[in-house]
């Protein structure tokens, strides 16, 4: 319900008061009366509303126009409440008819109310609405333009448009307002209005002594217009300027400015003009309204991002990025904070440096108790994060998830499976997440769904550019590890028990272990630490999810895949076997169990597949009772509804029987006899799955792979090839003992000797895959678990140990490392450290130099080599790893659609006034007049057609009754099926002077009658030779051999 017709309701209930004076005799009840009686009669409002809607529908009768009059009042307040008065429009008429400005109004106000433009008595009020609008009194005058666009047509803008354009010159200034905006409303329906007002209004515009409320009328017609067309306004670009200077008024000021956003795109030179001015406004004015619509303004009008000025646009993008700081900290409005973070999300598009340098006040906008601006602050973060501040963005996100689990956090959970629920309704929930701040000891708890948001948007931030921004992989990998932990479990269709094939997509579990089988495959200097990590999920999962129940975290996926794949990196391979075998019987989903199928093969093939080893008795049984506890797993697997997981199931479990048997017949080496394990387990199953390594594949690169000429992808491979497969069977390939290519791809190369005259660095142990890890941060322990940061610690304390600038925290003495040996044996023992004289430093009188030394730069770290993805030459490259949410081609449509679905205010499709221009011929788009012209033409075109087809029919009649007619007549038989029908025939010509009188053929059911020939054979044989005569007494019947009846000639 809108504003204008709630305050026309209160206004008229004002006037209702003045009625109870002179007319309480003629009813008995006014509109106060009825909202008392409203309040009186609560919990019984439905038999009391009835009660009085019937006596409103007889007083409405009445022939006194004062008892009708309050009648549609009350009936009016009745509408609002939510009870339709559509059946009093002709009462309501009648009371707008009325010569009383007081009836008046709560007539037009029943037409605001109840008029719609398919209501049937609103032709009848055309002329009524054409009257008042040429009433002499501004108040009378006011009532049809107030209500017009209410009630508004085509057909009825087209009548009044007549009317309306003389009170644009009207002497008083509310007439000239209101009419300006009603003439808008009329255009959104009726375009050509547009072209007979646009010049009254452009001189109203150009009037520097018109009225200010009837300039900020125009100024808003005009802003509304000029998003649509902003060609057609570049001429007043002028004069709003000089209103944006002079006008005074703020309301105004942001239309200006909203105008002069979509101006400047098409006027470059603008930008350098409003400069001055918008900056000026920025820094003086103390709206916040007016701010943030000038800062926008600025936004939307790409002045950021001109490259007119550099220095200009820079300067007023400090200075907006200072004020919505100030928006942000010095209030405490949440709309405040959401619209200057909707500003920084623009900003940081052109100017991402200076984004970046508020970076406490956003992240502070993170732990805000209202979602709607942790959103938009995240939103925000994604866009201005770097490699500097990578860590602390993802740590402050990772406090906030890790603080606000709902369950304690020294309790056992199973990563990813749903938290206990602490309310018991929606409403409870909501009361909870719209906390204040103030309790400071408990955070509320996040919403699943955001949960979600945050998760994802750490995993992008972490992965963007191909893992540009991470300095320090180990931190990430622990990330990731305290993110499969802490996410929400996975949405799925189908119960926890059994197999479940259909997944929900945002499972961040799998999209978080994806990430970590990323790191393992590009990364190569992390890959052991990454199977490690993989290997402790597998653990956590395990001991956390109870006896009976399946899986549900996603993270499994690749979890088991790195296990599988990097097998030889695993540092207790019995282990990681033990723990896949548990995990496989309670594994839901197929593609996992497919998976992790194998991963059990591999692992088992790098346990038993060592050459090395001797092939002892306790080797021989321990292998036994392996491939025996591997063969009980999977063969209930073999009846997997799954083809995929029966496929591999079954191919496994009939290679460890023959592996069993060839176990089994093998003798062991003793001292005497040496003895080799089987082929089979040494080389047949580690070469299944040796050979290529496995690398990151660009996303696009499949459509790169150009089709060969001459595929034919049906055609068979060869015509007999089930005789050469048999063939191929029989076959033995003959064996080479010296094989260049397996050498080659299967044989590791030698150790290579270190040479004596290296540095004494070098002769430090290696490290091997660890890589140098980060200054020990405070703020982990905050969102990190107590078993990651020990282990981190631990493996910090081994790495620093020899680090002579690294001293430890704990009380033990340092024993002697390999640095000290060199030391000791590169001078000897008469080496004595204490005796080394010590300089005295006088800081007091310390002069400075002349020239002061360069202070050296702090040592970069060292940067991994991160793997690109791989594609075809010559192509242009797969797609990165971008948000797809935030990809442009996604972005585009989204944006497409919303602006297809965007509609006005008004509920009025607006589309028309686009394509229409204010000057020039009459746009082809849409014109109702043309329209209602074309419909009349089209009518009168239709009937003259349908005349000539009649007039041309009954000459072809004519035509075959003056060749094929007998002279008595013929006779014409009516069907049985069909009614009865009184044909009636005139004859009204006479042709070459003879006349004849028209006989009335009345055909009927079961009878026949005869017609004699006319006498004028010979005349009717010459009218039959002209084509414009109309044959008499013919009826004509659809869908039947034509019959004729001649007539006898008269006269």
């Amino acid at each position: 319900m809108c504003v204008r017709t709630l305050a026309h309701a209160r206004h008229s209930c004002h006037r209702a008061a003045g009625l109870d004076s002179y007319s309480a005799v003629s009813f008995e009840k006014s509109l106060y009366d009825l909202i008392r009686g409203l309040r009186h009669h609560k919990g019984n409002e439905k038999e009391y509303i009835q009660k009085s809607l019937k006596e409103c529908r007889a007083e409405v009768r009445s022939q006194d126009m004062d008892v009708k009059a309050t009648a549609l009042l009350k009936l009016i307040y009745l509408e609002m409440v939510g009870h339709d008065m559509s059946w009093a429009s002709f009462h309501v008429l009648e009371v707008m008819s009325s010569p009383k400005y007081h009836q008046k109004r709560v007539g037009y106000l029943g037409a605001v109310q109840s008029f719609r433009q398919d209501t049937e008595v609103l032709m009848l009020a055309t002329n009524l609405l054409k009257k008042d609008l040429a009433a002499a009194t501004p108040t009378v005058m006011s009532l049809p333009i107030a209500t017009l666009p209410h009630i508004i047509t085509p057909s009825l803008a087209l009548s009044t448009l007549s009317d309306l354009l003389p009170r644009l010159n009207h002497s008083h200034s509310n007439i000239r307002k209101k009419s300006l905006v009603t003439l808008y409303r009329l255009a959104l329906v009726y375009p050509e209005t547009l072209r007979a007002a646009w010049p009254k209004i452009k001189d109203r515009l150009m009037d520097p002594n018109e009225d200010p409320s009837v300039t900020a009328a125009i100024v808003n017609v005009v802003c509304e217009l000029g998003w649509r067309r902003p060609h057609d306004f570049l001429p007043l670009a002028p004069r709003l300027f000089e209103l944006l200077i002079n006008g005074g008024n703020n309301w105004m000021a942001i239309k200006l400015i909203k105008l002069f956003a979509t101006l400047t795109p098409l006027e470059p030179r603008l930008v350098r003009k409003l400069l001055p001015p918008l900056t000026n406004i920025i820094q003086t004015t103390p709206a916040m309204s007016l701010l943030y619509e000038c800062i926008n303004g600025i936004i939307q009008g790409g002045i950021l991002g001109s490259a007119t000025d550099d220095a200009g646009t820079d300067e007023i993008a400090t200075l907006c990025v200072n004020k919505l700081r100030g928006m942000i900290v010095m209030n405490g409005d949440a709309n405040l904070k959401y619209v200057a973070l909707l500003a920084f999300n623009k900003i940081v598009v052109t100017h991402p440096h200076l984004v970046s340098q508020q970076e406490d006040v956003i992240l502070e906008c993170i732990d805000s108790s209202d979602i709607t601006i942790r959103v938009q602050a995240l939103n925000l973060v994604k866009g201005m994060v770097t490699a500097d501040n990578l860590v602390s963005i993802v740590g402050r996100l990772m406090k906030q998830l890790n603080s606000t689990q709902s369950t304690p956090k020294n309790s056992s959970q199973q990563p990813g499976s749903p938290p206990e629920p602490n309310f018991d309704s929606d409403d409870e929930a909501q009361t909870t997440i719209t906390a204040p701040d103030n309790e400071d000891d408990q955070m509320p708890p996040l919403p699943d769904d955001y949960r979600i948001d945050v998760i994802g948007r750490i995993l992008f931030m972490c992965s963007k550019d191909n893992y540009a921004n991470i300095l320090d992989f180990d931190w990430y990998i622990d990330v990731l590890t305290q993110l499969i932990r802490m996410a929400p479990a996975p949405r799925t269709l189908d119960g926890d028990l059994g197999p479940v094939s259909t997944k929900s997509l945002a499972d961040i579990c799998e999209k978080a272990g994806d990430e970590l089988r990323n790191v393992a495959v590009k990364v190569r200097a992390m890959r052991s630490t990454s199977v490690r990590a993989a290997d402790v999920i597998l653990a956590q999962l395990l001991s956390d999810t109870p006896a009976g129940h399946m899986f549900s975290s996603g993270a499994l996926k690749s979890a088991t895949w790195m296990i599988g794949e990097y097998a030889k990196l695993l540092a207790m391979p019995d282990d990681s076997l033990n723990a896949l075998l548990q995990a496989l019987p309670r594994i839901g989903r197929p593609d996992i169990a497919a998976i992790a199928i194998h991963a059990i093969a591999k692992v088992f093939a790098s346990i038993a597949g060592s050459e090395h080893e001797p092939w002892t008795s306790e080797r021989k049984s321990r292998i036994s009772l392996l491939i025996a506890r591997i063969l009980h797993i999977l063969e209930p697997l073999a009846m997997h509804p799954n083809l995929e997981v029966q496929e591999r199931a079954v191919q496994f479990i009939e290679l460890l029987k023959l592996t069993a048997e060839a176990v089994s017949g093998q003798p062991v080496s003793t001292d005497d006899d040496h003895r080799d394990p089987p082929l089979l387990l040494t080389q047949a199953i580690p070469s299944l799955f040796a050979g290529w390594e496995l690398n990151s594949v660009a996303q696009g690169a499949q459509r790169h792979v150009p089709m060969p000429s001459g595929l034919d992808l049906d055609e068979p491979i060869h015509g007999n090839l089930n005789r050469l497969l048999s063939q191929s069977e029989a076959m033995s390939a003959p064996f080479e003992e010296a094989d260049d290519f397996e050498a080659f791809y299967h044989n590791r190369p030698p150790p290579t000797s270190i040479a004596s005259s290296e540095p004494a660095i070098n002769r430090l142990a290696d490290p091997g895959d660890e890589a140098v890890g980060s200054y020990q941060q405070t703020s982990e322990e905050s969102y990190l678990d107590a078993d990651i940061i020990a282990r981190r610690k631990a493996e910090r304390l081994e790495r620093n140990k020899d680090d002579p600038f690294y001293i430890p925290n704990d009380g033990n003495a340092r024993f002697s490392t390999p640095i000290h040996n060199i030391l000791q044996s590169s001078n000897g023992p008469d080496l004595d450290i204490d005796s080394i004289p010590v300089m005295r430093l006088d800081l007091d009188n310390l002069k400075p130099s002349a020239s002061a030394p360069r202070q050296p730069r702090p040592r970069p770290r060292q940067r991994l080599v991160v793997q690109a993805d791989e594609n075809l030459e010559g192509s242009e490259g797969g797609l990165g790893r971008n948000d797809p949410e935030n990809s442009p081609n996604v972005a585009a449509k989204a944006k497409a659609t919303r602006k297809a679905k965007q509609k006005s205010l008004l509920h009025v499709d607006s589309s028309t006034i686009g394509s229409f221009s204010l000057e020039g011929e009459p746009s082809s788009g849409f014109d109702f007049e043309q329209r209602q012209r074309e419909e009349v033409e089209m009518q009168q075109a239709m009937k003259e057609v349908e005349r000539l087809r009649l007039e041309m029919q009954r000459a072809n009649e004519r035509i075959q009754m003056a060749h094929g007619a007998d002279v008595e007549g013929t006779v014409i038989k009516k069907k049985k099926t069909t009614t009865k029908k009184k044909v009636a025939k005139k004859t009204g010509e006479d042709e070459e002077g003879g006349g004849g009188e028209g006989t009335e053929v009345q055909p009927k059911a079961k009878k026949k009658k005869k017609a004699s020939a006319a006498e004028g054979a010979a005349d009717v044989g010459g009218d039959a030779a002209d084509a414009g005569g109309l044959l008499e007494g013919v009826v004509v019947k659809k869908k039947k051999k034509k019959k004729v009846a001649a007539t006898e000639g008269g006269g």
